[in-house]
């Protein structure tokens, strides 16, 4: 396992990370019993994954603490909270006080007295100002109590594909670290986020490496239909008939060369894989672990996607 220094937090993180929400869930969403999700967080630590990210939301926190459980001082545990009721984007927003008590809840489920790293999950551009009145002075008491260690913040990926948000809160200086959406369908984090967290020294989590879109022929197909309403595919540069063919040379595969593509984007610190299947895991860490793609695949991946700022890839 490779690992690379998280932004300004000096945390020494895997750049792959377990990420145990996405469509997966640890196979929560396909029938894992519990303590097969449970030992597919143990085989990611055996494998020397060190940076474990979950969210009340994903519902893994539990499955995550019993995982953990005698080895939590080597790890590095990245959860999240809403700031309002999950799923119900009209709900009245929760308060700082409110949000300790998330926070707690957090821990309780967790088995831990501190997190690593604390999120706020699915923020929107309309929310930063109510965030930074309201929720950020309660991390920074929390943050004084060490039950958080560093604060971050993450995009709504799926309603903002140009990430509106992050580029307006990462100059705040607020946010040590952020997650951000990139892949290889969607790089415009290139220009409108990693430049800034770079210039910052803000660490990045990188979500949506491989989506729906890169592991699913019906994906790729409803990914491709929007870019090209938006304006931004020429269809005549690709096959008809296999149109990411060209990712499979040189590589193991479409999902090798979408893991490689992010892993090796400068800015990028952990690269998150999901997935409820041990085997699974290894092959996308390995993926993660290998080299960069070649240069000829790299320019003609910018020259087909890299304007591209209108689908997620979920």
């Amino acid at each position: 396992m490779l690992y690379k220094t998280l932004g300004r937090t000096g945390l020494s993180v895997s750049v792959a990370g377990l990420g145990c929400g996405g469509h997966s869930r640890l196979g929560q969403t396909y029938g894992n019993s519990v303590e097969e999700s449970v030992a597919v967080v143990k085989a990611a630590i055996d494998m020397g994954i060190n940076f474990i990210d979950t969210a009340a939301a994903y519902g893994t926190e539990k499955i995550v603490g019993e995982a953990i459980r005698g080895q939590r001082e080597k790890l590095i545990i990245s959860t999240k909270t809403a700031i309002q009721s999950w799923g119900e984007p009209q709900s009245k927003p929760f308060t700082g006080a409110q949000v300790l008590e998330q926070l707690e809840n957090n821990l309780g489920r967790l088995g831990t007295d501190h997190v690593d790293l604390y999120n706020l999950h699915g923020i929107v551009k309309g929310q930063l100002d109510y965030v930074a009145a309201e929720i950020v002075p309660a991390l920074l008491k929390a943050r004084e109590q060490g039950k958080i260690r560093f604060l971050g913040i993450t995009e709504h990926f799926g309603g903002d594909t140009s990430h509106k948000m992050l580029s307006a809160a990462v100059p705040t200086g607020v946010w040590d670290v952020v997650m951000v959406g990139f892949n290889l369908l969607n790089p415009s984090a290139r220009r409108n986020v990693l430049r800034l967290t770079q210039a910052h020294n803000v660490g990045v989590q990188n979500m949506f490496a491989v989506r729906r879109a890169l592991s699913n022929p019906e994906g790729l197909k409803e990914a491709f239909a929007v870019i090209e309403k938006a304006g931004q595919l020429d269809r005549g540069k690709l096959d008809a008939a296999d149109p990411l063919g060209f990712l499979k040379e040189d590589t193991q595969g479409i999902v090798d060369a979408a893991y490689r593509f992010c892993r090796h984007e400068p800015g990028i610190d952990v690269v998150l894989t999901g997935t409820g299947k041990i085997e699974h895991l290894k092959e996308n860490v390995d993926s993660i672990n290998r080299g960069p793609l070649p240069p000829r695949m790299l320019a003609k991946l910018e020259e087909l996607f890299g304007q591209v700022d209108s689908v997620s890839g979920n």
